[in-house]
């Protein structure tokens, strides 16, 4: 191999550590939910991906999340959230609520109904 070629190959092997770390291990901070007479609320808006990802509430206040569908992929026409047995369908260029009171801390999933798009609620 010619200096070309390993330095080439060296730069690949770096570049892809890289991607994989920011994706699979990097530590993603949270948005805090502003609350609004008396209840955590966001905005998410969802196209490709759901915006922001990672959301913190507090255990035992209710949570209200407004998800709003700017995109028309089957994959994002649903959000479930399994633990708390919550879902809901999100028409294009709507805004759809969803309401619950996460009870006990913990990290809790969201996705879409086919497992594309994920999100995490993070329960303090």
């Amino acid at each position: 191999m010619t200096v070309m070629q390993l330095g080439v190959l060296f730069g690949a092997i770096v570049l892809s550590v890289l991607v994989v770390w920011f994706f699979f291990f990097s530590e993603k901070t949270g948005a805090r939910l502003v609350v609004s007479s008396g209840v955590q609320e966001a905005n998410i808006v969802v196209k490709g991906g759901y915006t922001p990802d990672v959301l913190v509430v507090k255990a035992g206040q209710p949570v209200r999340l407004n998800f709003n569908r700017q995109e028309t992929a089957s994959c994002s026409e649903m959000v479930l959230f399994p633990d708390f047995n919550k879902s809901a369908k999100l028409p294009t260029s709507e805004t759809v609520s969803l309401e619950f009171t996460p009870d006990k801390p913990g990290e809790y999933d969201f996705q879409c109904q086919m497992g594309m798009l994920h999100g995490k609620l993070i329960v303090e």
